[in-house]
């Protein structure tokens, strides 16, 4: 069952899909084709595998014509099926465009990025695909804030990689940095992720810098999470009142991504309504129930799940 980090994950290079070329790239040494484009792909590869297969994500490179194919995939845990299933997207990928086709592979595991290294041999003779893999040592460490401001992604899945090391810090300034001027929505959902990728000790650091008097504010969403503290602590006094705010930033924390495949989902935005129905469901049944019931539901019925029921 995917979960929100594979979901987030993939939806980085869905908004920027020329990072899956500039990973293989910079951080994997892969030579690429000349290319002049970085497209998403349909995903399903049914119409030439005689079963149904969906990769993650396929990023297609062009030069007037396919050059290449990307298969990105995001893994979080040892998968024994997609030893067999991932030959078949990159056949089926290379059969549908008539190009070359690789496999990348994401994971925030460095003990499952070397296993997941290893040729998948194909049978008897020299056939085998070698996924190309990056681990979270593999992936840029991006603490330069003009080059998080041209690639948020990457910047994005650099604290998501280095968040809890000891540079975590830096590495979360510059990307917050990078959401300022994004579209509200893709701002939150950044900013949630670099929050949450945080280790304690930086989450607590940031939310120190944030306090000092004139210190130019890098994004909305802290600058949110924090003012709730500091009106909290005004009333009930200022140490209790900061633990309150970021208790109340975490719920929101938890409701962000939430909220944002919700959308994707039903393909329209949320009312303030139904914002709200959706936080009442979280509180009562929890994030990870409601995020296994978008992923299994349909539009159709997830819509209706949402409606409020009377007799609750």
């Amino acid at each position: 069952m995917p979960s929100l980090l594979h979901e987030a994950i993939v939806e980085l290079f869905r908004n920027r899909p020329v990072m899956a070329a500039e990973l293989l790239h910079e951080a994997l040494g892969v030579p690429l084709p000349r290319f002049t484009e970085a497209r998403i792909a349909p995903a399903e590869l049914s119409d030439i595998i005689p079963r149904e297969l969906r990769a993650d994500l396929l990023v297609l490179l062009l030069d007037d014509r396919p050059v290449l194919v990307i298969i990105v995939e995001a893994q979080l845990q040892w998968d024994p099926d997609k030893r067999f299933a991932w030959p078949a997207y990159v056949a089926g990928a290379r059969a549908r465009y008539r190009c070359p086709a690789c496999l990348l592979v994401i994971t925030p595991d460095a003990a499952l990025a070397a296993r997941l290294s290893q040729p998948i041999v194909l049978g008897p003779g020299e056939a085998s695909v070698t996924p190309l893999v990056l681990g979270p040592d593999g992936v840029p460490v991006v603490k330069d804030i003009p080059e998080a401001r041209a690639r948020p992604e990457l910047s994005v899945l650099s604290v998501m990689a280095h968040g809890r090391s000891e540079g975590g810090l830096a590495v979360a300034i510059a990307a917050l940095a990078a959401s300022v001027g994004l579209d509200p929505e893709r701002a939150t959902l950044y900013e949630d992720l670099v929050l949450t990728s945080l280790s304690e000790a930086a989450r607590t650091a940031l939310e120190e810098l944030m306090t000092i008097p004139n210190y130019e504010y890098q994004s909305e969403f802290v600058r949110r999470y924090v003012q709730q503290g500091r009106e909290e602590g005004r009333e009930e006094g200022r140490e209790e009142g900061r633990e309150e705010g970021r208790e109340e930033g975490r719920e929101e924390g938890k409701l962000v991504p939430l909220v944002h495949l919700f959308e994707r989902r039903l393909r329209r935005r949320l009312s303030p309504e139904e914002h709200t129905r959706l936080a009442t469901r979280v509180r009562e049944e929890g994030a990870d129930r409601v995020s296994d019931l978008i992923l299994d539901l349909s539009a159709e019925a997830l819509g209706a799940w949402l409606v409020v029921d009377d007799e609750r």
